[in-house]
């Protein structure tokens, strides 16, 4: 999902080109970038319906991370645009910001972020569970991508599991 979520950077890259990498390596890598982490994320998605690996989650309370997509952009795509390839130190700091980038998507749980998602329409939540007198229930929050535009307190969501954090809602 990692992948996935900073794959549109690789477009930017193939549009930009390189001085020092020629241009058949460099779309190809770029074109496997961009293809293959969404592939697998699209069938994750597919196994997970295949399997019927479906949960119900219980709306406690959830917050809309459409603040996310901006921060996602701004501190992501934008600051990688101006740099130029011309030479092999300028590619490993590349390389190196998009390794910290993709550490940062992950240590920061934020690899669920991805613009394909923003683009079909979908929304994501972060959703905690209500309050009860169990004194587990409620402490871990779940990442839900929904076609939803708003969730309610008690609502319930059958959604299928991408991870153990991660739900996607299908568009009825």
């Amino acid at each position: 999902m990692v992948l996935s979520s900073v794959s549109p950077l690789f477009i930017l890259w193939a549009i930009r080109g390189s001085k020092i990498i020629p241009d058949l390596y460099l779309l190809t890598f770029c074109g496997i970038m961009v293809v293959f982490p969404n592939l697998f994320l699209w069938l994750r998605i597919r196994t997970a319906q295949k399997l019927q690996e479906k949960r119900e989650l219980v709306i406690g309370s959830a917050e809309d991370h459409r603040d996310h997509l901006l921060v996602y952009l701004f501190a992501m795509l934008l600051p990688f645009y101006p740099i130029d390839t011309g030479s092999w130190r300028d590619l490993a700091a590349l390389l190196s910001a998009l390794a910290f980038v993709v550490f940062l998507f992950w240590h920061l749980n934020l690899h669920y972020m991805n613009i394909l998602f923003a683009i079909r329409g979908y929304r994501v939540f972060t959703v905690s569970p209500p309050e009860d007198e169990n004194p587990l229930s409620g402490r871990i929050s779940q990442v839900l991508i929904t076609p939803r535009v708003a969730l309610a307190a008690g609502q319930h969501i059958i959604a299928y599991r991408l991870s153990d954090t991660v739900y996607f809602e299908v568009k009825q």
